[in-house]
């Protein structure tokens, strides 16, 4: 079977312009040097967690669900929503760098090639398509194949943000979570649209209480659930 978690699925990981920012600003080096080793972590304990007994979730996304940001793996939001779930196995299938055709393409098909089916799956991904224009382009056409693939009952947040593109990721997210059965992690919150004092040295990825927020907004969804 494929090694998941790895930090590189899309070949696409921090991206080139952060690669040569990350040259000349230290607050992002630091961060980007967490990529590789909290890819390592998360590649262990998926081998782990497949040999394992329990109820399996699985957690697609990117760098946010790697914890990128945040002081070690366990303090990125996948690491502290697991305190709500214990007893789960937890896959993190999340690649640092992801768009949300590296969950259609890669992350979704490792799931689907599994011996089990998840009690559990969780999606966070879109931010880096929407940052970057030169992905923006047709993320609506993506993201509603997405949401088609998700199985009923995962847990998707949606984007804080409220431009364009972002409105129109969340009307197709809505739109999901009442026709499919999905539901709604509501990052449209003051948790998880005030960043003052919650962003790591980057000042893109979130910190330790950044993460927070969005681990108790997929808490509450999951308490939903």
């Amino acid at each position: 079977m494929t090694e998941f978690g790895y930090s590189n699925l899309s070949g696409r990981p921090p991206g080139r312009l952060i690669t040569l920012a990350g040259r000349f600003l230290p607050g992002i080096r630091r961060v980007q040097s967490q990529v590789e080793p909290y890819a390592h972590v998360w590649q262990t304990r998926n081998r782990a967690a497949l040999d394992a007994t329990g109820p399996l979730w699985v957690a697609l996304g990117d760098s946010m669900a790697q914890g990128i940001g945040a002081s070690s793996p366990e303090q990125g939001w996948v690491g502290q929503l697991s305190r709500h779930l214990p007893g789960y196995r937890l896959l993190n299938l999340s690649v640092s760098g992801g768009l949300v055709e590296d969950v259609l393409d890669r992350q979704l098909p490792a799931m689907d090639a599994l011996d089990e089916t998840p009690a559990l799956v969780t999606c966070l991904i879109g931010s880096n398509d929407l940052m970057n224009p030169r992905h923006r382009d047709g993320i609506g056409d993506r993201y509603a194949k997405l949401v088609d693939r998700l199985p009923p009952g995962t847990v998707v947040g949606n984007q804080p943000g409220t431009f364009e593109a972002a409105l129109e990721v969340n009307d197709i997210i809505d739109d999901a979570v009442a026709r499919r059965g999905l539901v709604l992690a509501e990052l449209r919150d003051p948790r998880t649209r005030h960043w003052r004092g919650k962003l790591s040295p980057d000042h893109f990825h979130p910190n330790d209480r950044g993460y927070a927020g969005i681990a108790d907004v997929f808490a509450e969804a999951l308490a939903r659930r």
